[in-house]
């Protein structure tokens, strides 16, 4: 479904995606794990077309996009639902509007669809009864959650997830990762989710690759990566203060050991 090759991406003097290689097969839910400014972030933006690589190739259902102009790109968005890790709602429009927003912008639907589509998405997020309510009335769970509903909405072929179980306590994390599963079980969807959270990792992949100096440096099953060997995936998974990836820290900016 997605197909990642010899990807490089660069923000003035700093790479932050080096020659990075990935698939995502069709129907799954792919965790991309790695600490804060890893590029997590922006593989899923170069995957929806918010980022453009400097070069190598993504094919989404076997579709180069990285030639894409905006026209097309946007054709294909519609295939594609991202939730952003802050919900990306507009604050002066209410639940109903902002869930509604793809599909009053491009799609030339009646308003009875629209309203039923927006009804049947948050009922199937677990929000009833909440199209009237403005988004600073809501709870930072049912912003993630809101924020999914829009998505669905579009009925997308590819769900991508930017951090979804941040900013929300243990149990709400909880929440959002069963929904997770249970929308990939009910719609058969591929999605890819990027987290640094191991519990939510645990609970909705069906595999797993870490990020690190801008590649993936390992992508497994779950319990693949549970069990690894790989000093600087043992590291990460386990919060080890002390390993391979503070001492480079340490070394790129000069902390005293």
């Amino acid at each position: 479904m997605i197909e990642i090759h010899n990807l490089y991406k660069a923000f003035g003097p700093q790479m932050v995606l080096n020659n990075l290689s990935l698939t995502v097969r069709r129907g799954e839910t792919k965790v991309i794990i790695g600490r804060s400014g890893v590029g997590k972030s922006v593989l899923l933006k170069s995957i929806v077309g918010l980022a453009r690589p400097d070069s190598g190739s993504v094919k989404v259902n076997g579709v180069e996009v990285t030639n894409l102009n905006d026209r097309d790109y946007n054709k294909l968005r519609m295939e594609m639902g991202m939730v952003f890790q802050g919900g990306a709602l507009f604050d002066s429009m209410n639940v109903g509007e902002n869930v509604a927003f793809v599909l009053n912008e491009f799609m030339n639907l009646d308003r009875k669809t629209v309203r039923d589509r927006v009804r049947d998405a948050l009922a199937l997020v677990g929000l009833k009864d909440v199209e009237d309510m403005m988004p600073s009335q809501l709870s930072g769970g049912m912003l993630k959650r809101v924020s999914l509903a829009r998505v669905m909405c579009m009925e997308p072929q590819i769900i991508l997830y930017d951090e979804p179980t941040s900013e929300v306590d243990p149990i709400t994390a909880a929440a959002i990762n069963h929904l997770i599963v249970e929308l990939h079980d009910k719609l058969k969807v591929t999605s890819v989710v990027v987290t640094h959270d191991m519990n939510s990792a645990y609970h909705v992949a069906d595999s797993i690759a870490m990020l690190y100096r801008g590649q993936v440096i390992a992508d497994g099953k779950p319990e693949d990566i549970r069990n690894t060997q790989h000093p600087v995936v043992k590291q990460f998974i386990t919060g080890q203060a002390l390993g391979p990836i503070t001492e480079d820290e340490n070394l790129i900016f000069g902390h005293v050991k």
